[in-house]
């Protein structure tokens, strides 16, 4: 009950408009998140309970047997260790990468706008058609593609990119394909964070008797970006644990997907919708693996200390 000599105040009608408003244009995309990702999510949680061959609605409540079959399944466990392989490779070469080109394309001064747009471009495009476009022209084949054709303008050997294991050159596809569509994005934040530096630290240091290039990017913009760099590497990782669309348009053929390279998603997709189609084995690796990227971003923003006030004084 409202307090003795008090009033309870009703919403205006502009008010009343505007929550009507929101929920018209929050709403569908509202409707649209839960139906497409928090129903699924909960339903695999379910799934991964239950013995799920080629059914959603199964009855047969197998408890935890489903998680112990997955762990002690070494396609599962190989499958961690490559992207545990592609995210060491992946992660800092992005990182490098696209650190490097911001710094180069925010020292322009001209044309900045149309450099930043050239290697932004390539996010854009479809991971499947970048794929399609590395394997069917540039490391196609023997004989085929530009990479062997350059290495015979050099006497050099001609060499089957995708299906030779020693040494893994099916790698260098893998990541080169990755850092071209996914560098631009990481060079806009990057860019972002340079424009956030105050000029007067650069003068400062100028004053101080800092030379410009490496010195005052180590004591200065490196240190200044460090909640970007955070951000990033963030992404980075949980990105590169997401990895599927390169591997299997890569890698697979008529002949169905190599024993190697197979990371969890790939692994993941065979199982529950391969020709056995354990959807509950499958929901159990993908719950699996969805705790792994949760425990090592948490791991990784504690260890930045994302989030933590900054030392007052």
């Amino acid at each position: 009950m409202a307090a003795p000599g008090s009033t309870r105040r009703r919403s205006t009608p502009r008010e009343r408009n505007q929550t009507l408003w929101f929920w018209i244009f929050v709403g569908p995309f509202a409707l649209g998140l839960a139906l497409f990702t928090y129903v699924p999510l909960a339903w695999s949680v379910w799934l991964s309970f239950f013995d799920a061959h080629n059914t959603v609605s199964p009855t047969d409540f197998v408890g935890l047997d489903n998680y112990t079959a997955v762990l002690g399944e070494p396609a599962f466990r190989s499958a961690l260790v490559t992207f545990t392989v592609f995210t060491a490779f992946i992660v800092p070469a992005t990182y490098a990468l696209s650190l490097g080109l911001a710094l180069a394309v925010g020292r322009l001064r001209f044309a900045r706008a149309f450099f930043r747009s050239v290697f932004f471009l390539p996010t854009a495009c479809s991971y499947v058609v970048a794929a399609l476009v590395w394997k069917l022209s540039i490391f196609n084949g023997v004989r085929f593609g530009l990479a062997n054709t350059v290495l015979g303008w050099f006497g050099a050997d001609q060499v089957a990119w995708l299906s030779t294991t020693d040494p893994p050159w099916y790698w260098l596809v893998l990541v080169t394909v990755r850092l071209w569509l996914q560098t631009g994005f990481y060079m806009v934040l990057f860019l972002a964070g340079l424009q956030r530096i105050p000029p007067q630290l650069y003068e400062a240091a100028a004053v101080d008797g800092a030379r410009p290039g490496w010195q005052t990017f180590r004591h200065i913009t490196f240190p200044a970006l460090r909640a970007t760099s955070v951000a990033v590497v963030l992404l980075l990782v949980i990105n590169a644990f997401q990895a599927f669309d390169e591997f299997y348009n890569l890698l697979s053929d008529a002949r169905g997907y190599p024993p190697y390279a197979r990371p969890p998603l790939v692994y993941l997709y065979y199982t529950a919708l391969g020709q056995g189609q354990n959807l509950g084995l499958g929901s159990a690796g993908a719950v699996v693996l969805a705790l792994i990227i949760a425990v090592v971003t948490v791991a990784q923003a504690r260890w930045f200390g994302l989030g933590r006030r900054e030392a007052e004084g």
